[in-house]
């Protein structure tokens, strides 16, 4: 990138650039674990943000003001015991399931001292989170303190890390409009985005009325719990910052004030110099131009379909998967989504990370009014999940992919899959059809086939516990995943029969809040909560799904009867709601004689809404041809 200076010639507009007579204000607010009375950090700060100003405004004078907030926090302290809860509470949120076993016992991490088997800076870092989460009185203080000095130092921009994003994030969002607004925020190594954080602020984040929020995130630096962020806002920029630092953890703020995605693409827009576009700072983003038919309705479709029969063990293979994707995909078109528009991910190809991978395409950059279509054919599993402290606290329901192994990092879980969705805006529709279950059954000889996989022993193992009076092994008692969850009179659309379950697309890790702390979250801060997909589902919790042999060829019974609904409304020039749907469905089974019930989970308003797929309008010529057929035939 062209050297900004007297003698830059290439871009006139930067050659152009004046410098300003008034200092530049940054207010900066360390992160955990900060020795305030130590200056070393802050001459660290002053030095790679003066350079990267000078970078675009050479002369330009920097004015820093350092926030201080450690004796907050030492005043509610945690104990060891506590730090350990909140360690595993952390660990727990999901971030095990996206970055793999963070913090194996056997892991040295350089020549840090290590506390309960974790570093000096992680049990830092999980210990004043939690004190944060766990203390509205703590937050309180923050807030004030951070507002006041807003107000006394009037900064144009806000330079946050690690935990001292979250408190300004929090400051801000609670804040007076006149606090922060025409103020930049910029946050780096930040938890906001961390499930187990996320449950304060009702389940969902949402913008800030600051001019801009810039987000440096650096997928390496997971281990203090950091979190990409993802919002659709117009004034919200996530940054690329990654770096590897060999034997110490990813979370230096000097490293990342200095990084290329700070210097080259936040200081330039920040400073008035560059251009500001969602692709900076990042690898170069997937093709989104829309089909022709997207384009001229203005609605943006997207499909991705999925399914498996060739599993490798010859056991547990299927036979209609793959049939099941082809139906879905013709149904799909007919109903006016373009073939391009749709993508199919089949057998050995559909491993774990390829589906999430391509869940990530489906879901990326939806916008209100976008409608998107997930469609999975296969097995379906319960694991029994351990949490950090090594013991089974849960049933996690699953899809299984190609390389399923009965591990969390091998399968599809709701865990790794509910930070695509949750922060949908409420406006997209957003459908799920999984024609699987979670109850395993083998298959009979001569009989239909099932969608799911019974555990081997080991694995059922973890799920029982033995009965010394009766002498028999029975289920074991799980903890609730969340007690005031599970006694709303709703609670099976979020939860198993037995309160257990992490369920695909309930998002149950932003829902831990007692209902009325969650309900008051989302009614202060003016959200639903979570965003949930409208799910339809081949079976309930407890029964099977089977196979149809439609003469020689074998199809979900549950897709096969959806496709002929589909096509039998769109026939008769009606579209029912996803509701009489799904009742009509249920009737086709029942006459069929399986004994499976599908099931439609979502909002009510979504379970009421009609089916928005209607057939494309035909082409001029299609018209034509329909024309001349018709006078033919007279």
């Amino acid at each position: 990138m062209q050297q900004l200076d007297s003698r830059s010639s290439g871009n006139p507009k930067l050659a152009r650039c004046e410098v300003p007579t008034t200092p530049l204000r940054v207010l900066c607010v360390h992160g955990v674990n900060t020795p305030e009375t130590d200056t070393i950090w802050q001459d660290g700060w002053k030095q790679a943000i003066e350079l990267g100003v000078a970078r675009w405004n050479p002369g330009r004078k920097v004015e820093l003001v350092f926030a201080r907030y450690n004796d907050l926090f030492r005043g509610t302290p945690l104990g060891p015991l506590d730090y350990v809860r909140a360690l595993a509470r952390l660990l727990g949120s999901g971030i095990s399931t996206l970055a793999g076993s963070l913090i194996p016992r056997e892991r040295t991490f350089g020549q840090e001292k290590t506390f309960g088997g974790v570093t000096q800076a992680v049990r830092w870092t999980a210990g004043m989170v939690a004190q944060w989460v766990d203390s509205e009185r703590l937050r309180d203080q923050a807030r004030g303190r951070l507002g006041n000095l807003i107000r006394a130092h009037d900064p144009e921009i806000i330079l946050a890390h690690s935990l001292g994003s979250l408190l300004c994030y929090d400051a801000i969002l609670n804040g007076q409009p006149s606090l922060v607004r025409g103020r930049t925020f910029i946050s780096f190594g930040s938890q906001i985005g961390n499930p187990f954080v996320r449950n304060t602020f009702g389940g969902r984040l949402v913008g800030l009325n600051t001019r801009f929020w810039y987000h440096l995130f650096n997928r390496h630096d997971l281990e203090t719990f950091t979190w990409p962020i993802r919002l659709q806002e117009g004034n919200f920029l996530q940054v690329e910052a990654d770096f590897d630092l060999a034997g110490i953890i990813d979370h230096d703020a000097a490293c990342y004030l200095t990084h290329a995605g700070m210097v080259e693409t936040v200081w330039p827009q920040v400073l008035g110099v560059g251009p500001r576009s969602r692709s900076m700072g990042g690898p170069a983003p997937r093709s989104r131009r829309a089909s022709a038919a997207a384009q001229k309705s203005g609605t943006r479709r997207r499909a991705l379909l999925v399914g498996i029969n060739e599993y490798p063990a010859e056991a547990d293979r299927l036979e209609g998967c793959v049939n099941d994707v082809f139906l879905m995909s013709s149904v799909l078109q007919e109903c006016g989504f373009d073939a391009s528009d749709i993508r199919v991910v089949l057998d050995r190809r559909a491993t774990a990370k390829g589906i999430l991978d391509r869940l990530d395409w489906l879901l990326e950059d939806a916008r209100p009014g976008d409608e998107r279509v997930f469609f999975y054919s296969g097995h379906g599993a319960q694991i029994p999940a351990y949490d950090e402290s090594e013991c089974v606290d849960r049933k996690d329901e699953c899809l299984v992919p190609y390389d399923f192994d009965w591990s969390i990092e091998h399968s599809v879980t709701d865990n790794q899959f509910f930070d695509l969705y949750s922060q949908l805006p409420y406006e997209t529709r957003f459908v799920t059809v999984l024609d699987c279950c979670y109850s395993g059954g083998m298959t009979r000889e001569g009989g239909p086939r099932i969608r799911g996989l019974t555990p081997p022993d080991d694995i059922r193992h973890r799920d029982l516990r033995w009965d010394q009076e009766r002498r028999m092994w029975t289920e074991r008692n799980l903890p609730k995943v969340n007690r005031s969850l599970s006694r709303q009179r709703d609670s099976r659309m979020f939860v198993g029969k037995d309160g257990d379950e992490y369920r695909i697309g309930r998002a149950a890790l932003l829902r831990r809040l007692p209902n009325a702390q969650f309900d008051q979250a989302k009614k202060d801060l003016g959200h639903k909560g979570p965003y949930m997909p409208l799910i339809l589902e081949a079976c309930g919790e407890s029964q099977t799904a089977s196979e149809y042999r439609h003469g020689v060829i074998s199809y979900g019974a549950f897709t096969y009867c959806l496709a002929n609904v589909l096509r039998t409304q769109r026939d008769l020039g009606t579209n029912p709601s996803f509701k009489g749907l799904v009742r009509t469905v249920k009737r086709y089974l029942r006459e069929l004689k399986y004994e499976q019930v599908p099931v439609l989970v979502g909002p009510r308003e979504s379970r009421n809404a009609t089916v928005p797929w209607r057939p494309a309008r035909p082409s001029k010529s299609q018209s034509r041809r329909t024309r001349s057929g018709r006078a033919a035939r007279r």
